[in-house]
């Protein structure tokens, strides 16, 4: 048996040795190489060069929005044209004309802040006949159900009209807890609804402020105010949210509402005509942006929005990052799904002029929400590196360094005092970026099971750092009790901070982030020792970000007060709560 093995490869050796064909090895390997270079100069060259093309004609529309926005603001205050200028605004002066207003607070579990909203909203000045509270409670916690309820009983026992609403279950998230209450038989008498999240407190003035937009400009269906985030200077995480939300608020909302009279509702701290609501068909929950849906669809109904920037409302970041994550899906998700559903009926409208179709079609959705996500991470993160690789493509420099720069700049804008973090703060939003353009994609193609996904943004209670203010007059009090005396401060935690189990090793790590990472810091290396077109510095940067995110730690520096001293360190995101 074992000699008959033995022939096997000799039997074998000598066929192969009568073969009259031989295998050149040098051969095979010069024409795959061949091969693999008219490949390269067929397919993978023109596929680079025309990504390269195509981000550049995007990056370009980007700077001439951001441009136009400024633009229009610097000139909306040179030239005092404020809300107040466009429309017109007069105090609401008899008691028999403040019009039956509806508070909308839309909770879900919200155990750590539904004090403070509630208490917020019956601050309100406002006659106590003439507006109704409504807590829309969907939570699933019944301790949490309890404590609700058991707030709104206290309040109603002080002479507040609150109602205590819930139903059967959570169909339709946000979207239909709204479109329940609506239903009510006392919501008849209602001509405006000023809705609020569970984590807003509004100013007490602020149906004074606002009501009177839509009492004397029948126009006009929306007054948007503006977000004050309280803890904003907890972290970096929540300092680069400040800076990206401030942009959006001071510039685009007012450029959005001086120019088309239309901007996106932010879905909280807003005034609505309960009758533009109706009329744009109420809420819908066909995708995880309900806010923005009303808002075109009453848009595309001829209605005009107007943004108060003066007005602001206070509210919390999320100051997780996991949260942040989870917002950042449904933000990015939900409207490009939201585009793809209307872009037909946008372009086949009748009602609005063909100005305001372009400006929703094409600035509001396709370069705001698409493009924005798309050059971030495809031009920045994956173009420029790999444009490293290849001699033949060679970027512009206005199209690397100059053009970003200035977008970068107009963007910091918003928020002056953060303008020496707008490094940290690039290199952070490009890494978010995989994060975005990912649910952009499958909101546009409409797959994925995270499509219609709705997860309540995690709160941690820190808009309890700073008290609600009442500066009413005594004509129009909506209680006589002040919040100093009320049985429990409002300025308290309301619960401690509890700190997550540790996470298990695949959940902690994400890999698409460490693959990037590496990917970029290989394209810097190969830059450096080979290509030499000077990128290195950037793509080593951007991708030590991804590699920080991606092995479970978030760029932000924690500042944890203890008595006077102040500890700082970067904790894991797993470890949840600050």
């Amino acid at each position: 048996m074992d000699a008959a093995a033995a022939r096997v490869p000799a039997e074998a050796a000598r066929l192969w040795a009568e073969l009259p064909v031989r295998v050149d090895w040098a051969a095979v390997a010069a024409q795959c190489a061949w091969a693999a270079a008219r490949a390269r100069a067929l397919l993978v060259v023109p596929a680079v060069r025309l990504l390269v093309y195509l981000s550049l004609a995007m990056t370009v529309m980007i700077l001439v929005e951001k441009l136009f926005v400024c633009a229009v603001c610097l000139a909306v205050r040179a030239l005092r044209l404020g809300p107040d200028r466009r429309y017109r605004w007069e105090p609401i002066a008899a008691a028999a004309k403040y019009p039956m207003v509806l508070v909308q607070i839309p909770m879900y579990n919200e155990r750590e802040v539904y004090k403070l909203s509630i208490g917020a909203a019956c601050a309100l000045e406002w006659p106590a006949e003439r507006f109704v509270i409504q807590v829309l409670d969907d939570s699933t916690d019944p301790v949490v159900k309890d404590l609700v309820e058991m707030e709104c009983h206290r309040w109603m026992s002080k002479g507040v009209n609150i109602k205590y609403e819930v139903r059967g279950n959570r169909k339709g998230y946000k979207a239909g807890a709204l479109k329940e209450g609506l239903k009510h038989d006392y919501v008849k008498d209602c001509q405006y609804i000023a809705m609020f999240d569970a984590d807003f407190q509004p100013e007490s003035d602020f149906l004074l402020r606002t009501i009177p937009f839509l009492v004397h400009n029948p126009e006009i269906a929306l007054v948007q105010a503006r977000w004050k985030f309280v803890n904003s200077d907890e972290c970096l995480l929540t300092r680069f949210q400040e800076m990206s939300l401030d942009y959006h608020f001071k510039y685009e909302q007012e450029a959005g509402s001086s120019v088309y009279s239309f901007f996106g509702f932010n879905g909280t701290a807003g005034v609505w005509r309960i009758s533009a609501i109706n009329d744009a068909g109420g809420w819908k929950d066909r995708t995880t942006v309900e806010d923005m849906d009303l808002a075109v669809r009453a848009m595309l109904r001829g209605w005009k929005f107007v943004y108060v920037g003066d007005i602001k409302v206070k509210s919390e970041l999320p100051s997780t990052f996991k949260a942040y994550r989870f917002q950042q899906h449904r933000w990015s998700c939900g409207p490009a799904n939201l585009f793809k559903k209307m872009m037909v009926e946008i372009l086949e409208n009748k009602k609005v002029s063909l100005w305001s179709k372009i400006h929703l079609w094409y600035d509001f959705f396709f370069v705001g929400k698409v493009a924005a996500h798309t050059v971030t991470f495809i031009y920045y993160c994956f173009a420029i590196p790999v444009s490293v690789m290849f001699p033949e493509i060679q970027i512009p420099l206005w199209g690397v360094v100059y053009i970003p720069t200035v977008i970068t700049l107009l963007k910091a804008l918003g928020t002056p005092s953060s303008f020496h973090l707008v490094i940290l703060w690039v290199l952070f939003e490009n890494v978010m970026s995989l994060h975005r353009i990912k649910a952009a994609v499958s909101g546009l193609l409409d797959a994925g099971g995270r499509v219609n996904e709705w997860v309540v943004t995690e709160k941690l209670g820190d808009a309890n750092k700073t008290k609600p203010s009442i500066n009413g007059s005594d004509s129009i009090k909506v209680i006589d009790v002040k919040l100093t005396e009320l049985d429990v401060k409002l300025t308290e935690p309301l619960v401690p901070k509890i700190v997550k189990r540790r996470t298990r090793f695949w959940e902690r790590y994400h890999f698409s982030e460490l693959s990037v990472g590496i990917c970029i810091i290989l394209c810097g290396c190969y830059d450096m020792f080979y290509a030499k077109k000077g990128y290195y510095i950037f793509l080593f940067l951007q991708g030590t970000a991804f590699l920080v995110v991606g092995f479970g730690y978030d760029p932000t520096i924690l500042y944890c007060q203890e008595g006077h001293r102040y500890s700082i360190g970067i904790l894991p995101i797993s470890h949840g709560q600050i």
